[in-house]
């Protein structure tokens, strides 16, 4: 029977080492034995990006990218889309297992009763310039509730670390909303406790005068999967952020702020408003094939919205989030810059180029066309994939901060500067 181990020898010193292989992984320290004399530091890996580094063991999303594969706890996307709600799906990613009746009806009032927010949360919000992104509001007030909730801080009791969590998923909608609010110069709207969890924030968003705002429940319910589908993606820039963060064992609230504030760059929380971008460039159909010549060539021009850092085939969430489109424009009406998105998707699943490129559909091809037909602008993108992604962060920073093999987050890195070199007064220096 083959050994878990691989050899590896030096060269430097003709020496042979023998290191464990779990899981398909060699752990990093095993290779600090590795070194050329006793003042050898040991051997270290380089990776730039963490491109084929595990930092940590997680239970909660598995992805297999060449097979086109999301689960979370086991449980396929797709399934959950079809059959689930968010809130069921966001005890499942904090639980590990899904709700019975009691247990989901519990989860569903704790939640509930967690909606609104501090007075001064309003008062705080109200100093931000009119024309303030709603992505920076959003960072900003959910740090702000750390001031709120100072014990918070004691994230080694599991009581008190779970309350935070859910006051993080029930408010987070709220201040979604508040933010939006604020920057379109409207009257903040409270959360309607008798209304579903994507209800409660499609009425803080958009009601105006009505005393009762009516929610359509088509696309209540896309809504609904859209939140599922960015519920949790394994190690990407903010799960990886949230995780650093709260290695210092700060409190939840900070640490989430750290994934807001890298999900609101262009390359994470940005990418479908850069597709609505392209397509918006291309104009129409006529352009198209103009469009992917000049993809091709490589004349400044990247296709929008496919290929993926962990998927090298289709996109699982692109699969659903396009049958969701579907039930969405059926009430909206068609957006008028769908057909060039049909046709791009056609040519790249039938082009040799794209094919081999492994450069297919990812959700983000599709959300940013879903949310302009339901009303939302551009700057709420990024915002409307933070709601979702918060029982993720705060999943994933309770995994880390019980993991006891985790400890504080301190990279090593290859340094490139002067060798040690002597002061010189600034008469003297050249």
């Amino acid at each position: 029977m083959a050994k878990e181990t691989i050899s590896i020898t030096d060269n430097r010193t003709g020496k042979t080492y023998e290191l464990p292989v779990e899981q398909g992984c060699i752990r990093a320290m095993d290779l600090r034995q590795i070194k050329t004399g006793a003042d050898d530091f040991g051997l270290m890996t380089y990776d730039p990006a963490f491109l084929n580094t595990a930092n940590c063991k997680s239970a909660i999303t598995f992805i297999d990218g060449d097979k086109g594969i999301l689960e979370y706890r086991g449980y396929p996307i797709e399934q959950l889309a079809e059959k689930s709600s968010y809130l069921e799906v966001a005890y499942l990613v904090m639980h590990g297992e899904l709700p019975t009746k009691a247990q989901y009806d519990d989860f569903v009032h704790r939640i509930t009763v967690h909606t609104f927010v501090h007075e001064n949360v309003k008062g705080f919000m109200d100093g931000f310039r009119y024309d303030a992104h709603p992505m920076s509001m959003l960072a900003s007030t959910v740090a702000a509730l750390s001031g709120f909730y100072p014990e918070a801080k004691n994230v080694k009791d599991k009581a008190t670390r779970r309350i935070q969590m859910i006051r993080l998923l029930a408010k987070m909608p709220t201040l979604a909303a508040f933010s939006y609010r604020h920057s379109q110069g409207l009257p903040y709207i409270y959360p309607d406790n008798d209304l579903s969890y994507c209800a409660n924030f499609l009425n803080m968003m958009k009601r105006i005068g009505e005393s009762k705002y009516k929610v359509n429940p088509v696309l209540e319910r896309a809504l609904d999967v859209l939140f599922i589908l960015h519920a949790d993606h394994e190690q990407n820039c903010s799960t990886t952020a949230t995780r650093a963060v709260g290695s210092s064992e700060v409190d939840p609230y900070s640490a989430v702020t750290a994934g807001v504030t890298a999900l609101y760059g262009p390359l994470h929380g940005g990418a479908n408003e850069a597709v609505l971008r392209m397509l918006r460039e291309i104009g129409s159909m006529k352009n198209v094939p103009e469009f992917i010549k000049r993809v091709k060539n490589g004349e400044g021009t990247k296709l929008m919205g496919f290929g993926h850092r962990v998927y090298k085939s289709y996109d699982p969430r692109a699969k659903v989030i396009k049958r969701t489109a579907d039930e969405v424009f059926e009430v909206t009406g068609k957006n008028p810059l769908l057909e060039i998105a049909l046709e791009l998707e056609r040519i790249a699943l039938q082009d040799d180029y794209f094919m081999q490129r492994k450069l297919y559909p990812n959700v983000d091809f599709y959300s940013g066309l879903i949310y302009e037909a339901m009303g939302f602008p551009v700057d709420m993108f990024p915002v409307l994939f933070a709601i979702p992604r918060t029982v993720g962060w705060v999943s994933q920073w309770e995994e880390m901060i019980t993991d006891n093999e985790q400890k504080i987050a301190r990279p090593r890195q290859i340094y490139t500067g002067q060798t040690r070199r002597d002061y010189i007064p600034v008469e003297k220096r050249a």
